[in-house]
């Protein structure tokens, strides 16, 4: 019976130890599933950062090369216009000697004709101006800051001006630093533009004109899109 006392407690240790070894080797299994989990789930992170960063560097790269091409032919076309402006000019229309006649004729009737043209001409102007303020989508207070036959053209391109200026407030990433600088730099060739069809003969004069508008309305949608305004 001693023997078979013995026996049994060398069983139960041994059981024991069994036990003890399998909770072990379970406790250790785990502890490394977890490490190895936690090693590939740093390396799934480290290598989503690395195609976001190449990402975020294509767009910054794509951005600056279209911006940089836009700017190039904005600038191209302003100096044919100027070109073309400076060789129109110097065929005018007008000699000195049909100048000299108008003004001697204008001299000797002023005293009449200037003050009853002068109560007309306020009037119509300001008729002339809301309509002309209206058809450019624009306050009058602003037109009036402006002359020439390419006023309508002048407020517009300030009123553009304006909204890149609420875009540059908006935005903070390079991208849209370098959106908005396109947007000025095509605006300021826009105004030479503009400067330059003042002297052109009318026919010439409204087809300049078509075309600054027309590149005016594009970059008004490139701006209400970037402040997320969608005209119907």
């Amino acid at each position: 019976m001693r023997e078979q006392r013995t026996e049994r407690k060398a069983e139960k240790k041994i059981r024991k130890g069994e036990e003890k070894a399998i909770k072990y080797r379970a406790k250790a299994q785990a502890k490394a599933a977890t490490a190895a989990e936690r090693k590939l789930h740093k390396k799934d992170l480290r290598t989503e950062q690395k195609f976001h960063k190449k990402a975020q560097k294509s767009e910054r790269k794509t951005a600056k090369v279209t911006a940089k091409a836009q700017s190039k032919v904005a600038a191209a076309e302003a100096k044919t216009i100027a070109e073309q402006a400076k060789a129109d000019a110097a065929a005018a229309f007008f000699t000195p000697a049909k100048m000299k006649r108008f003004l001697t004729v204008g001299r000797m009737a002023a005293p009449i004709v200037v003050p009853i043209a002068y109560r007309g001409a306020v009037a119509a102007r300001a008729q002339l101006t809301a309509y002309q303020a209206q058809r450019a989508g624009v306050p009058a207070a602003v037109l009036t800051q402006f002359g020439g036959p390419s006023a309508a053209l002048r407020a517009r391109i300030a009123t553009s001006r304006d909204s890149a200026g609420k875009v540059a407030a908006a935005e903070s990433t390079a991208e849209g630093r370098d959106f908005v600088a396109a947007m000025t730099g095509r605006l300021d060739n826009l105004q030479v533009a503009a400067d330059a069809a003042d002297v052109m003969p009318p026919a010439q004069r409204k087809s300049a004109q078509r075309a600054i508008d027309n590149e005016l309305t594009a970059i008004d949608n490139d701006l209400l899109a970037r402040l997320n305004v969608h005209p119907v």
